[in-house]
């Protein structure tokens, strides 16, 4: 039997929504964990802002989920703090006002995703209306009244979120959330994250590893490593860090000459075998003016961009908790 409202739960929260949320942002300085000789998180910090999503990015054993539950209150750190505006999560007057997580997906079997849902209301004083409100928000109304232990992977991870969206919080920290869902769902939660971070002003921190994915979804990254930190900002501006000051694709039917003509002029140039040449320090106006005046004939020219994926391992190389042999990996 499902629990019924009562009036002191109505009146703990008066909408599904909070035209006036306040933003908030997250910051985590100097962070550090150890579990015996390991270092699990060394000296991390790092910030994330309202009103965008930060894609938190790292191989496994990074400490990505060790600093998660730190920023929670579920692990004790050994130095350092995380702060909601100032404020660590187990002063945080309402906490459950403020942020929602999920960092794993655990449901009684024989209880329906709508029960499951209505028992967290009541334990943590909002309505029990709440449940339908975030079941229609995830897209699983027609599914509420179900048992949880008949749900799909990517249903419980929908179930999860709205979990995490009961208390209608400013921030959200997301442990994998799209793991399990089909392309379909994948797509309607990058929506549903920009939703709540563009349009609704929350501040999202999602940790994934799908990297395409994040390259999609993500306004910044913070990327970790041996639990500390490799890089953070924006995708542009990480690819700005990794390439230097510039890199060129030029493709030619006269790339030898093309390669002497660029070299003369005092550009950095690496022929290939199939008659591309990489310039690099430099632009492609630039490149193109150099081929122009020694009339060389070009069948392509552009600015080389490095994906996330390849701006990933680039950074990361060398930090994975358990390295496949050379060659081996795919």
């Amino acid at each position: 039997m499902e629990p019924s409202p009562g009036p002191r739960e109505e009146s703990a929260i008066d909408s599904g929504s909070s035209p006036h949320r306040r933003p908030v942002r997250v910051e985590v300085h100097g962070l550090s964990k150890s579990f015996g000789a390991v270092r699990a998180v060394d000296d991390l910090s790092f910030t994330v802002e309202p009103g965008s999503i930060t894609g938190f990015l790292g191989p496994n054993g990074a400490g990505k989920t060790t600093t998660l539950r730190m920023a929670l209150g579920l692990e004790q750190p050994d130095a350092g703090t995380a702060t909601f505006d100032g404020t660590p999560y187990p002063d945080l007057p309402s906490p459950v006002r403020t942020v929602g997580a999920v960092l794993e997906t655990a449901f009684h079997p024989a209880r329906s995703g709508r029960n499951h849902l209505r028992v967290y209301c009541r334990a943590a004083g909002l309505p029990v209306s709440r449940a339908d409100e975030v079941l229609s928000q995830v897209g699983l109304a027609d599914a509420g009244r179900r048992r949880a232990g008949g749900y799909s992977l990517g249903m419980r991870q929908r179930l999860a979120l709205a979990t995490a969206l009961l208390g209608d919080p400013a921030v959200l920290v997301l442990d994998e959330p799209a793991n399990g869902l089909d392309p379909e769902g994948i797509h309607w939660l990058r929506g549903f994250l920009r939703q709540l971070a563009h349009t609704e002003g929350r501040t999202v921190l999602v940790s994934s590893h799908l990297l395409a994915e994040m390259e999609q979804t993500a306004d910044r990254v913070v990327i970790v490593g041996a639990g500390r930190l490799v890089r953070e900002g924006s995708i542009t501006e990480l690819r700005s860090g990794a390439q230097g000051s510039g890199a060129v694709l030029v493709r030619s039917p006269e790339a030898g000459r093309l390669t002497e003509v660029l070299g003369a002029a005092g550009f950095t140039v690496a022929p290939s075998e199939d008659g591309r040449v990489t310039v690099t320090g430099t632009t492609p106006d630039a490149v193109g003016a150099q081929a122009f005046r020694a009339g060389v004939e070009l069948h392509e020219l552009r600015a080389e961009t490095s994906g996330l994926e390849e701006l990933y391992f680039r950074l990361t190389a060398g930090q994975e908790q358990y390295a496949a042999a050379e060659g081996s990996r795919r």
